[in-house]
């Protein structure tokens, strides 16, 4: 199917899971979603419904759309949330709309990224320190937990922190209290605890660099975000925001963007994901000039090059056979790679990467074969 010039809509705003209206049809000219007025007005409630719900995620593909039905049924509860994904993928994102959506929305959420904090100064910055604790310490200092008491603590690059902080974080999950550094007193804290990362933390524990009663504490509730490679039907929704968004920090303003671009868009890898997309529309955004944006085909053409000299990713084991779609070799192919990964599609670790196929075409063949990915999941 052709992608012809994509016409820019002012005003919208794509957050959540959107349903397309009836009007937009690639082969018409793929028109943005717009709001007709001559209608119940339903669907524009429900739009920015959506957009408070899930504030800053755009998209409506089926991948995005099962993460975000895990958001919801985890949000309610207290229970710890560990996010896994590639780099670029939206997981701070993902913790904020589980705090959104929580009994404690009305609280802090406090971010924290572990592997921005030099090891000698992590475990001050979570848990505090006491005056004279440490050269330097001059004064009493409340640590990132007790300010985030009643509310919601985020541990972005978890897997980054240091064996003896590990420890601290463990005793804060299972007792809920810890003590200063330098001091000797437990202070209690009621907090929910959301981590992420996009190392295999599984891999950690087995070289000893993750502890593993820690990694059992922290995977209660396990959570996917798909790369954008799996999320090929949200490209179009990411750029129109992008441009928009950018446009508007500069004092730009486009009609259309080119349809050349969006082929280019739709057919590149993205290894940097959505803040990969996001940069290279900033940065085309700021070099172009006129009322059609594009993007320079060279642009992505570099990206290209310099993923190719660092080879071909090292974890491929087999590929799908290539006799009849459907048959039994095929079926059992796929569900011995979910048996392996418990039932993981997506990232390092995912089946899909095992057999080196697109997230999207294992996707599509575990739903026309009807696997059933959540047996996998507890073997």
């Amino acid at each position: 199917m052709a992608i012809q010039d994509t016409a820019l809509s002012r005003g919208h705003g794509y957050a959540g899971e959107f349903e397309e209206s009836k009007d937009w049809k690639p082969e018409n000219g793929h028109q943005f979603v717009r709001f007709d007025e001559s209608r119940s007005g339903r669907f524009k409630a429900e739009a920015v419904a959506s957009d408070q719900e899930f504030q800053g995620i755009v998209g409506s593909s089926a991948a995005l759309k099962e993460t975000l039905d895990m958001v919801r049924a985890v949000a309610p509860t207290d229970s710890t949330v560990l996010i896994q994904g590639e780099t670029g993928t939206g997981k701070e994102l993902i913790a904020r709309a589980i705090h959104k959506r929580s009994n404690r929305s009305n609280r802090t959420f406090v971010s924290v990224n572990c592997a921005a904090l030099a090891p000698t100064l992590i475990a001050s910055e979570l848990f505090g320190h006491e005056r004279g604790a440490f050269t330097g310490a001059m004064q009493q200092r409340q640590g990132r937990f007790e300010l985030a008491s009643g509310g919601t603590m985020f541990l972005d690059e978890v897997g980054e922190l240091p064996l003896d902080t590990q420890v601290a974080l463990l005793r804060v999950l299972q007792e809920r209290e810890f003590e200063r550094v330098g001091g000797t007193r437990s202070i209690k804290v009621d907090v929910r605890v959301i981590a992420a990362t996009n190392r295999d933390l599984e891999a950690a524990v087995a070289n000893g660099t993750f502890r593993s009663d820690l990694f059992y504490r922290l995977n209660v509730f396990p959570i996917e975000v798909p790369p954008l490679r799996a999320r090929k039907e949200d490209i179009t929704l990411l750029v129109e925001h992008f441009v928009e968004r950018s446009a508007e920090k500069i004092g730009k303003q486009f009609c259309k963007i080119g349809r050349r671009t969006m082929e280019l868009c739709h057919s590149y890898h993205w290894p940097g994901n959505i803040r990969e997309l996001q940069n290279i529309v900033e940065r085309s955004v700021i070099r172009r000039t006129g009322d059609t944006f594009w993007i320079d085909e060279e642009a992505l053409s570099s990206q290209r090059a310099r993923r190719s000299e660092s080879g071909p990713p090292s974890k491929q084991i087999q590929q799908l056979p290539q006799n009849e779609p459907g048959s039994y070799d095929e079926r059992k192919i796929i569900e011995d790679a979910l048996r392996e990964t418990r039932g993981r599609v997506y990232g390092p670790r995912g089946a899909a990467l095992k057999l080196r196929i697109p997230v999207s075409t294992m996707e599509s063949r575990i739903k026309a074969l009807n696997i059933c990915k959540a047996q996998f999941k507890f073997r």
